[in-house]
């Protein structure tokens, strides 16, 4: 029989591979240092646009002659050393594009500390355990972006039992 957790424990991080930007805000803000991260540029692809020679642009797209073409990182490496690791959070809380979640699993013993080096695959592993968020206190009011934004008939949303 497995121990029930309290639903806010902490076990092991979890990373949700395709929300991370490589943005490296988790392992600069990380006290412990214990997040390791490698990434590499690649171009952005973009849609193919007609030729505009009026406009100066190339034959067949590309970037138009507004300059270079957009890359972004994508990530090599993502490795967070749990040997390191204080489970402070605040790799989590700092990530701005939920790339990071608590999973309750707490059983991860290795036989030597080269072993509490979890890599991305088994990072993302992690995540099939994470639990879903707790559903919205009914009783709390409506955020302002809800109130803010337009019905299907134009009309302003209204916060509900109104």
């Amino acid at each position: 029989m497995s121990a029930e957790l309290p639903p806010r424990s902490r076990g092991v991080i979890g990373l949700l591979e395709e929300n991370c930007t490589v943005c490296m805000l988790c392992a600069r803000e990380c006290p412990d240092w214990c997040i390791y991260i490698d990434s590499h540029k690649e171009p952005v692809p973009t849609a193919p646009q007609p030729s505009a020679p009026e406009r100066g642009g190339p034959p067949g797209g590309g970037p138009a002659g507004r300059g270079r073409q957009r890359v972004r990182n994508a990530l090599d490496r993502f490795a967070i050393d749990f040997s390191l690791c204080m489970y402070c959070g605040i790799c989590i809380e700092v990530c701005p594009y939920d790339a990071l979640f608590w999973a309750p699993d707490f059983s991860y013993a290795e036989p030597d500390l080269e072993g509490l080096t979890h890599e991305r695959g088994r990072l993302r592993d992690w995540m099939q355990s994470v639990p879903p968020p707790p559903a919205h206190d009914p009783g709390a009011p409506q955020p302002k972006e809800l109130l803010a934004a337009e019905t299907a008939d134009g009309t302003p949303g209204r916060p509900s039992g109104s």
